[in-house]
């Protein structure tokens, strides 16, 4: 299934919470380790190639800013957050030329200015990884399939906080609004 063609000039790789307090938690069935190395090939590649490279994090949650609806499930999180623990995994190698978006939502869109920076970019396809698959990663993309962006998923640079959660949005959600795809395949059209 490498049958993919965008033009990297129009692309974005949107990268979704590849974070110190995220990228270490136990994902599966992709290694937060994976994902990252995964991630910064293809951001190398689609950097060379004349593409966008997005990073986006989520603020730790906590303060008035938290969202605090009743649930009944929710995150364990605890009562305070390393220091570290927002802050981009340095292997990443983020460049100064690329955007950084910042979230306290799942999702990159809401209450931030990704569409905006994307617009202005005329970008017109977003290329996605990140963790957790199912949580920030599939709420950016129903998000920006709403928005009329056309999507690939490298399946193998993004993973989940639970193997069926990661395997459903890939199996499922995923095909619906875009192109699932894997690391391997996005490289091969890059060229890289």
């Amino acid at each position: 299934m490498a049958d993919i063609s965008f033009d990297p000039s129009q692309a974005a790789l949107v990268v979704i919470d590849l974070q110190n307090g995220v990228a270490s938690l136990p994902a599966t069935p992709h290694a937060g380790s994976d994902v990252v190395s995964r991630t910064a090939q293809l951001a190398d590649a689609l950097r060379a190639k004349g593409g966008t490279i997005v990073w986006v994090n989520v603020m730790a949650p906590a303060g008035p800013l938290a969202l605090m609806p009743d649930l009944d499930n929710p995150p364990n999180f605890p009562p305070s957050f390393p220091a570290q623990w927002s802050e981009l995994v340095p292997d990443l190698s983020v460049q100064s030329e690329d955007v950084r978006v910042f979230k306290r939502n799942w999702g990159a869109f809401y209450g931030t200015d990704l569409d905006l920076q994307l617009r202005r970019r005329g970008i017109r396809t977003i290329v996605l990884t990140g963790i957790a698959t199912n949580l920030g990663v599939e709420s950016t993309a129903r998000d920006a399939y709403e928005r009329g962006y056309n999507q690939i998923f490298v399946e193998d640079a993004m993973s989940g906080l639970g193997e069926n959660a990661h395997a459903s949005a890939i199996g499922t959600t995923f095909p619906r609004i875009g192109r699932v795809r894997s690391t391997a395949d996005v490289l091969a059209f890059l060229g890289a």
